[in-house]
């Protein structure tokens, strides 16, 4: 069993989500809240993190099958001609990211610079980062190396 990555058609993510699941398929469409404003009001809603992307911890030769065959799926998502494989810790930061932080956004990257460090302390204590770059001090920055995005979120003021 590993993760992988699935491209959906647009929109579809929650609900080809469910339905993997529905078919005993350990299905994850990582979302995030973001607050909308709106002429009248303001509202919390939950957003899809990775637009068309929902990831399938599944046995490869036994479920793929039925994965590609489930509505709203386009394909898998190839690396190298085979399926991506999403390594468990990567799914791992993600859940945890989402957990620690709202109002995440994701930002598409194919920057190669910089050095590896393992973080010391707080919520991603023992995780591997990549520097990419100082915006400012407000803002953290999780890079998914497999995926090519950064998770992106606003430090509250303290």
């Amino acid at each position: 069993m590993a993760w992988y990555a699935i491209y959906t058609k647009s929109r579809m993510e929650k609900k080809v989500s469910l339905r993997l699941e529905e078919l005993g398929i350990e299905a994850y469409c990582p979302t995030t809240k973001r607050k909308k404003q709106w002429s009248d009001r303001k509202k919390w809603v939950e957003e899809v993190l990775f637009r068309s992307y929902v990831f399938v911890n599944i046995d490869l030769e036994k479920q793929s099958g039925l994965v590609r065959r489930t509505f709203g799926v386009v394909n898998f998502v190839y690396w190298l001609h085979k399926p991506a494989v999403i390594q468990d810790a990567e799914i791992l930061a993600i859940r945890q990211f989402l957990s620690d932080h709202l109002e995440v956004e994701t930002i598409g990257t194919t920057a190669k610079i910089g050095d590896y460090i393992t973080i010391e302390s707080g919520p991603l204590t023992g995780q591997t980062a990549k520097i990419v770059g100082l915006k400012n001090k407000h803002e953290v920055r999780l890079k998914i190396e497999s995926l090519g995005f950064e998770l992106v979120a606003a430090l509250a003021d303290k």
